[in-house]
């Protein structure tokens, strides 16, 4: 009887260590860092999340007729400071490889007063108060969306051909494209581009469905590739690619093999997930 107690103690330890070590695992991938970037004087993208913030300080009056009042206006100087910061921030944010948001802006005035518009109706994220009375502002807003709808083409070029089969393909099929290109100095983009070797467009605004791009961006940006595997933006069955070189003085746009460009257009379903922009792309 004892022995079988002592059998389903040992059954019970070694299920709790497996148990653990699941844990431990999950918490380890869990804490691998999402894609950021710095712009501006104190702003952040998170690639990841899609996700743009900046923080403001303030500082209360010098003579305040209160407590109370010397936060409120220690906090609302914050926030001014933090919208302002978060513009900004958002001037510096790359489009494409020759473009950035403050371009467009610079050109188009119907651009300048939406983001001016966007930024200041961005979320208060998170506040902090001081021992010594000042309050620091955190303040963010999506990329997608309606800045994405402002940014992204209106209507898409002309679709580029002689990359494999883009109809009626024999080929592999997919549910998704991870594209590595760790190790290449690649900067992420609102609008980046997969090319072959040959400088044709494999993926970019031409391939896109419009409305899937605003809503979910055209490329996910991760650090590792098991994240990327279990990413629902790529579902069950992505191809995993490797890329070759990042492409132009920005680096914003991967090269991949001649192969690898066939292997995805050589399916018409292929087609179908770059539509939906389910594309993940992996930088250091």
């Amino acid at each position: 009887m004892r022995r079988g107690k002592n059998v389903l103690f040992v059954l019970l330890v070694v299920v709790g260590m497996i148990l653990l070590g699941s844990n431990a695992f999950a918490q380890l991938v869990g804490t691998v860092k999402d894609v950021e970037t710095s712009v501006g004087s104190s702003g952040k993208i998170d690639w990841t999340t899609g996700v743009i913030t900046a923080v403001g300080i303030g500082a209360p009056p010098a003579q305040p007729a209160n407590a109370a009042q010397a936060r409120a206006m220690a906090e609302r100087a914050a926030q001014v400071v933090a919208y302002r910061n978060l513009l900004e921030a958002v001037k510096g944010v790359r489009v494409d490889s020759t473009t950035t948001v403050e371009n467009f802006m610079v050109t188009s005035d119907l651009i300048r007063t939406q983001v001016s518009g966007f930024v200041q109706g961005a979320m208060v994220m998170d506040k902090k108060y001081m021992s010594d009375g000042s309050v620091e502002v955190t303040v963010g807003m999506k990329l997608t969306g309606a800045l994405a709808d402002s940014l992204l083409p209106k209507t898409p070029p002309v679709q580029p051909t002689g990359i494999g089969a883009t109809s009626g393909g024999t080929g592999q099929a997919f549910t998704g494209l991870i594209v590595d290109a760790r190790g290449l100095g690649v900067r992420p983009a609102m609008a980046p581009k997969i090319l072959n070797e040959d400088g044709k467009e494999v993926y970019g605004s031409a391939w896109i469905n419009r409305d899937w791009a605003v809503r979910e961006g055209m490329a996910g940006y991760l650090k590792d590739p098991l994240q990327a595997q279990q990413n629902p933006r790529v579902t069950d069955k992505p191809l995993l690619v490797k890329a070759i070189k990042a492409s132009g003085d920005a680096r914003v746009d991967v090269v991949i093999s001649n192969a690898d460009a066939g292997t995805i257009h050589g399916a018409a379903q292929n087609l179908s997930f770059l539509e939906k922009c389910k594309v993940i792309i992996l930088v250091d």
